[in-house]
């Protein structure tokens, strides 16, 4: 994929010789990209950037969840746009059995064990080598401004891009008919951006805070994957170019089946408190039906920071 747009020139003009010339390049690009006005990237430290990130604390304290409206600037959401539809039908497509933690169906659980429940995954994804690197969801996921935003409204001194060279970036595909099923995600936050939204349904559905650090919740987690717990649901209507930030680890999440003709398209933006996470070798052959080196040399030895089912 060739470059969409002017608003990568700062990115292309920098290049990667040094760090000077890339923060320029930074500095140039996230204001063309982020409506800069609501969310004053290009100010860090500021007022209106202590503002916003107090905005996105709160919340996120609240209910596990942040959406920052409008994130993108108008005028780019048919690039966004343009770019996802491009981006689609590169993705690993299978309609799969799986369960809400991801790990294999016949893992030894016992009786009633919500790990049992198995759900059909028929969602796709498109993986981070096959996005090229001018596309704007790439030059958002690298930028060290947009990196150093987030980790101040998740309360972190720091993020790391995932070292997984397929999962670190995304673009989740739900074509009509299909849904992403009920699961949790491996790091404990997650940033996503809708960049297709489906014509009807394909709602994203979340239980905040319904496992922790310490304890799975077992009785609550089987009651929404067998239809009792609606009461522990929450869910978004989320608009193409919405930046949301979410505490997936925690929060048992879906999106609904889709509806009509059109595709649902959303950018995945992985980051870890920890360097180093690589995706376990059973996870990735689901998402992506590859794996790599990076996979078979990290296994045994993943990182993680709780002692939860993944």
């Amino acid at each position: 994929m060739t470059s969409t747009g002017e608003w990568a020139d700062g990115r292309a003009r920098a290049g990667a010789g040094s760090e000077t010339a890339g923060a320029q390049g930074d500095r140039e690009a996230l204001p063309r990209a982020v409506d800069t006005e609501r969310y004053p990237l290009d100010r860090p430290g500021g007022a209106d950037w202590n503002r916003v990130v107090d905005r996105a604390r709160a919340d996120l304290a609240a209910d596990g969840c942040c959406v920052l409206p409008g994130f993108i600037r108008a005028e780019l959401l048919d690039t966004l746009r343009a770019e996802g539809d491009a981006l689609a039908p590169h993705a690993y497509y299978t309609v799969e059995k799986v369960n809400a933690y991801n790990i294999p169906l016949d893992a030894d659980l016992p009786s009633g064990h919500p790990g049992t429940i198995v759900l059909e995954r028929g969602n796709a994804f498109v993986a981070r080598d096959l996005i090229p690197a001018d596309a704007l969801i790439e030059v958002l996921y690298t930028s060290p401004g947009f990196q150093r935003f987030l980790a101040d409204c998740f309360g972190l001194a720091e993020l790391h891009e995932f070292a997984d060279p397929l999962a670190g970036l995304t673009l989740n595909v739900v074509a009509p008919g299909m849904s992403h099923p009920w699961h949790f995600d491996t790091n404990a936050f997650t940033v996503s951006m809708l960049t297709r939204a489906a014509q009807a349904g394909g709602v994203f559905e979340y239980c905040p805070g319904i496992r922790t650090p310490e304890e799975e919740n077992l009785g609550d987690v089987r009651a929404v994957l067998t239809g009792r717990g609606d009461g522990l649901i929450r869910r978004l209507e989320l608009r193409p170019g919405d930046l949301q930030l979410f505490q997936g680890r925690f929060s048992l999440h879906r999106v609904s089946p889709v509806e009509g003709t059109a595709q649902r398209h959303s950018a995945i933006f992985a980051y870890t408190e920890q360097t180093g996470v690589v995706g376990n070798v059973e996870r990735t052959r689901q998402l992506f039906g590859r794996v790599l080196d990076d996979h078979l040399i990290a296994a045994g030895n993943t990182v993680r920071g709780d002692r939860l089912l993944d």
